[in-house]
């Protein structure tokens, strides 16, 4: 129990302390914003404040920060650590910097930000890799929502129905203007997660579980070691690419710069604390580490969170629980698409005024994301995994760049060494991981140190070439 205050208590003060410091170094002024600037009334629209939070903290809080913390807490309460401080110091400090790069680049997606500050070669592979990375969250969003709405209805209305239901859905979701189905939908279903999310943890303290306390210990019943699959497994709750992909959106909604801490930073906090309570959930429902791994095993991640919720909850606030989690996914899954759309249109220069040129775009993508939801769950959820963090390395570098030039100095090392600890994450995991080389532990780590050590060289040098250029 102590450990679970204490890391709450620690994610309040990232917002309040380090969330002010990244507001800083970043230094928001009194300039008009995208929403104000370029309206358009279908993707650049002012909304308000508390909405546009909202919208992006469910933006961000699909079944990532539930599913991936409950696959994380196999590794037992070490996951506290990686939840609170990769949140407070890496994934808040990811969301906040590429959300107001974003604003100050007229709402530009993350490949034309990362293609100005890490050259034309990395926004070529951006385009693509950023388009790849929304449809593979898409069809994950797609696929876990749908699995959880066949358990709570009729067995006629199975998954296929939700499949397809909810890939309607995605399509009006994406074609109409943000704030008509997104802004009016997103505050309703605000309310419904942050009751869940209450519940759970009120659940767990009620019926007096035993939340865990922290362990350095490895508790992975089959040895799997931490570096770097946990970093990998929570991606959403801790840090996450996918954000970089979400938080242009907000950037053309938003009307003002100082509100930025708020919508960005503030949204990956709560996100911070969704993970880390369905991680003391799994590890205080079923014992220990190994029972929550034979649950995920026997039960899959959607079962586990039913069986969680209506046994802490009841049948009725069990079923508003799943309905939360069943949003968080159905909000994420939507808007995946639709920066997918926004990325497309940004590489092509396609006007989005017109319905006609936003079909062109949104059908393909769909009909894509239909194809994938036929593969097996688990292969897409480990391939997004690493695609994800990938892009988390690749974002960060391209905030610290932003920041060594507009504040050169020691500020770029807010963004740089989250962003060489991602390499190490992301290029260690590929190099070991069963859908990457299978390198064993003893070269994948060496490896794995001087791709790390290599970005950072390479960033070195690019700050000091500037210099000399300015």
């Amino acid at each position: 129990m102590i450990t679970f205050v204490v890391s709450l208590v620690l994610l309040a003060c990232g917002y309040f302390f380090y969330g002010k410091l990244a507001e800083r170094v970043f230094g928001p002024d009194n300039r008009p914003t995208p929403a104000v600037s370029m309206t358009d009334g279908i993707d650049y629209v002012e909304m308000p404040t508390w909405k546009v939070f909202l919208i992006q903290l469910l933006n961000i809080a699909g079944t990532g920060p539930i599913f991936g913390a409950l696959m994380g807490a196999v590794f037992g309460p070490v996951v506290f650590l990686w939840i609170v401080f990769g949140c407070i110091l890496g994934g808040a400090v990811h969301d906040y910097f590429t959300g107001m790069i974003s604003v100050r680049m007229g709402g530009a997606s993350v490949s034309e930000i990362v293609g100005k500050y890490l050259g034309r070669g990395m926004k070529q592979v951006m385009r693509v890799f950023s388009v790849l990375l929304l449809v593979l969250v898409g069809t994950v969003f797609v696929t876990s929502p749908a699995t959880l709405l066949a358990m709570l209805t009729p067995e006629r209305l199975g998954v296929p129905f939700w499949v397809a239901a909810i890939l309607l859905y995605y399509l009006l979701a994406t074609l109409l203007p943000i704030d008509k189905l997104i802004g009016k939908l997103y505050p309703v279903f605000g309310v419904v997660l942050i009751v869940m999310v209450v519940g759970i943890a009120g659940g767990l303290i009620a019926k007096g579980y035993a939340l865990p306390e922290l362990t350095l210990q490895n508790l992975h019943p089959d040895g799997k070691p931490v570096w770097p699959y946990l970093f990998v497994t929570v991606a959403c709750g801790a840090i996450s690419g996918f954000h970089a992909t979400q938080s242009p959106m907000m950037a053309r909604c938003m009307k003002k710069e100082s509100d930025g801490r708020k919508v960005f930073y503030g949204a990956m906090i709560a996100e911070g604390v969704i993970a880390l309570i369905w991680a003391a959930a799994g590890v205080a429902f079923y014992g220990a580490a190994g029972g929550l791994q034979k649950a995920l095993s026997s039960l899959g991640q959607s079962g586990v969170v039913y069986e969680i919720s209506t046994s802490l909850l009841g049948i009725v606030g069990g079923a508003l629980a799943v309905v939360g989690v069943v949003a968080c996914p159905v909000t994420s899954g939507d808007t995946a698409f639709r920066s997918a759309r926004l990325t497309l249109a940004d590489w092509f220069h396609i006007d989005q005024s017109k319905i006609q040129k936003r079909l062109l775009l949104t059908v393909p993508l769909l009909a894509v994301g239909a194809l994938l939801t036929q593969l097996n769950f688990d292969v897409i959820w480990r391939y997004f995994s690493w695609a994800n963090q990938s892009l988390a390395m690749i974002a960060l570098w391209a905030a610290a760049v932003y920041i060594s030039r507009e504040r050169p100095g020691p500020a770029c090392l807010m963004a740089a060494l989250p962003a060489l600890f991602m390499s190490g994450v992301s290029s260690t995991y590929i190099l070991m991981a069963d859908e990457g080389f299978r390198i064993s532990q003893a070269w994948a780590y060496p490896l794995g140190a001087v791709f790390t050590g290599a970005c950072g060289v390479l960033f070195l040098l690019h700050v000091l070439r500037y210099k000399e250029m300015k």
